[in-house]
């Protein structure tokens, strides 16, 4: 089963860590000022998986 990067946006504080790290991948509403994932498949799993190691507010994860 493929794993899927989902983002708690609860728990997104807006920063744009994600966005910055893996820019093809995840970006920021404007409205909500929180990141959603844009498409998991233009990046990397490892630059994900920096996005997530990176994020402070440890809001992104895989889902399998």
């Amino acid at each position: 089963m493929a794993k899927t990067v989902v983002i708690d946006e609860e728990a997104c504080s807006g920063c744009g860590t994600c966005a910055a790290i893996a820019e093809d991948c995840f970006a920021l509403n404007e409205e909500s000022e929180k990141a959603y994932v844009t498409d998991q498949s233009a990046c990397s799993e490892d630059d994900i998986q920096e996005a997530i190691d990176t994020c402070p507010e440890e809001a992104i994860s895989w889902q399998e």
